[in-house]
């Protein structure tokens, strides 16, 4: 309803999608398939990487009081596509719904690093089609190493200094959220989720109706593949 029009206005899409793709989902999907990847996507493979990019409640108020917020937001997702590849950071949104400003980033983890080998394979030796060094391939686990997360860290906190914003404590389990703030974020998402429910909902009823016209329609043995086909359509959805 009207709230979650108000809600839209206060978010903003801070990265231009390519030509034809319109939402966060195609974008993930349009830099798969353009990534030019030798190898085909497992089922539990991690796709898409989501991060929040914020400072504290403060330090945020600061950065929009002295009209710094846009030059924040370009700044976040410049360092975003230095660190890891422009193509690679498919969309990023200002959140100003709650009380403090924060990016949410998404990241295709494609890499052009050669796949670290497994100790177990050091002692096979099978004949892999060689790939060419440099192949792009998909791991989030080469993205998400303990020493890389902590570099990124340093990283984002050096590109983030001149607005004040300081790293969180090195090694700490700390969440730089607090938590009712983390809280306020899911139940946002939560929200969202109850959006795209009452959507589903919609359309299976839309759904039910059609097949309740099918079934009236179902006066004789011939149509009855069409009825099997309709709730398996159904069900299907």
């Amino acid at each position: 309803g009207s709230e979650m029009c108000i809600r839209d206005s206060l978010n903003r899409e801070l990265i231009e999608f390519p030509s034809g793709v319109t939402n966060r989902n195609e974008a993930i999907s349009h830099r798969l398939k353009s990534a030019g990847l030798t190898r085909k996507i497992g089922i539990n493979q991690v796709r898409a990487i989501r991060f929040i990019l914020s400072g504290s409640p403060k330090d945020m108020k600061q950065i929009e009081q002295a009209g710094k917020l846009d030059e924040w937001c370009r700044d976040s997702v410049e360092w975003m596509k230095r660190t890891y590849g422009s193509e690679n950071v498919v969309s990023a949104v200002l959140h100003m719904d709650e009380e403090t400003p924060h990016i949410h980033a998404t990241l295709i983890p494609i890499v052009q690093t050669e796949r670290r080998k497994k100790k177990s394979e050091k002692l096979v030796k099978k004949n892999y089609r060689k790939k060419p060094i440099g192949a792009a391939r998909l791991s989030a686990n080469d993205i998400m190493t303990r020493q890389k997360l902590k570099a990124y860290q340093d990283g984002y906190a050096l590109a983030m200094a001149k607005y004040g914003l300081k790293r969180g404590i090195v090694g700490s389990e700390a969440r730089h959220t607090t938590t009712a703030q983390y809280y306020r974020d899911l139940k946002r998402q939560a929200g969202e989720l109850e959006e795209d429910v009452r959507q589903l909902q919609a359309e299976r009823q839309q759904e039910e109706q059609i097949l309740d016209e099918v079934k009236k329609e179902i006066k004789s043995e011939r149509l009855e593949v069409a009825k099997t086909e309709a709730k398996a359509a159904l069900v299907a959805k």
